[in-house]
């Protein structure tokens, strides 16, 4: 176990806030928050998975990140989650959903493992979970995706956040809030360029716009169907099933989508057609197959695949 964590563990107790909280036990000293029994979470699964663009893993192992309006460190051992620069009160009001804390994955994980491609592929990223990040940031960010690489997506998605977020410190050092939509609707595509994000550039402010006038409202979405939702956002520009499909479950707005591009296409073409098989096949089998938990299922065959170089 890290160092640092031990000594934190060792420390906390005696002279920290000591509670149950929805099942965990939570300690508060200073800054810093320890969440303990705590199953079915490895950091790496949860911010290398693909889902999220603003977390960075450092020098110790732990992940610094800018969320919902915080940064904040998290770190993780044996079924301890420990939370610097956060209160309680964050915990509560806003780390206990991001982390999607109130959901028992063991039991998800059970009703998936329908074979032995799941079976492993759980296996190997046990420790996921899915976050429940802000919608319009998780639509800028995968508006940003689309045709792109990861660590290019990281950096547009930050240089975006350095130049129009609000500046938040931690530990010697600055980040940057996401910008609302209004800031991002104010600005011109030109502005905009500097962040190196293309003919995406354009697609970002249209989007700002349309979200801004209520055109297209964000927040209703949870109350729609999942093909209504889904159709809703591809009125967005630069928006297709596949990046619609992503705002959806990476937001935990709906848990019923599977994300397709090409290279998913041809994961599940290899790991279960055994064929060539068209975006609409795909599609019908997830949803018959997995049902409701069609995201979970898609982001363990994503990482599982990903990590492996199947599909490549």
């Amino acid at each position: 176990m890290d160092h640092q964590l031990q000594t934190m563990q060792r420390e906390l107790p005696d002279k920290g806030v000591d509670m149950d909280y929805k099942g965990y036990e939570i300690i508060e000293k200073d800054k810093s928050i320890v969440v303990k029994n705590l199953r079915d979470f490895h950091p790496v699964h949860v911010f290398d998975c693909g889902q999220c663009f603003r977390w960075i893993r450092q020098e110790d192992g732990s992940y610094t990140g800018v969320a919902k309006g915080r940064v904040v460190n998290a770190q993780y051992d044996e079924g301890v989650l420990v939370l610097n620069n956060s209160t309680l009160q964050d915990f509560i009001d806003i780390w206990y959903d991001y982390f999607d804390l109130g959901r028992d994955y063991s039991e998800i994980k059970t009703l998936l493992c329908k074979d032995d491609i799941m079976r492993e592929a759980i296996s190997y990223g046990h420790g996921i979970r899915l976050l429940r990040q802000d919608i319009w940031e998780t639509l800028v960010s995968f508006i940003i995706s689309a045709n792109n690489m990861i660590p290019r997506i990281k950096k547009t998605v930050g240089v975006i956040a350095s130049i129009y977020g609000d500046k938040v410190s931690y530990d010697g050092s600055d980040y940057h809030t996401f910008p609302p939509v209004e800031k991002l609707s104010d600005t011109s595509v030109e502005q905009l360029d500097v962040c190196r994000g293309g003919f995406r550039c354009k697609y970002i402010i249209n989007s700002s716009m349309l979200a801004k006038t209520g055109e297209i409202d964000l927040k209703s979405l949870a109350g729609m169907k999942t093909g209504d939702a889904r159709k809703e956002l591809m009125r967005f520009p630069g928006v297709g099933p596949k990046v619609a499909d992503c705002v959806l479950l990476y937001s935990g707005t709906k848990y019923d989508v599977f994300p397709t591009d090409v290279w998913v296409k041809r994961v599940m073409e290899e790991l279960y057609f055994k064929r060539e098989a068209s975006f609409r096949e795909i599609q019908e089998f997830a949803a018959a197959y997995f049902g409701e938990l069609a995201g979970f299922a898609q982001q363990y065959l994503f990482f599982y695949a990903r990590e492996n170089r199947i599909g490549v």
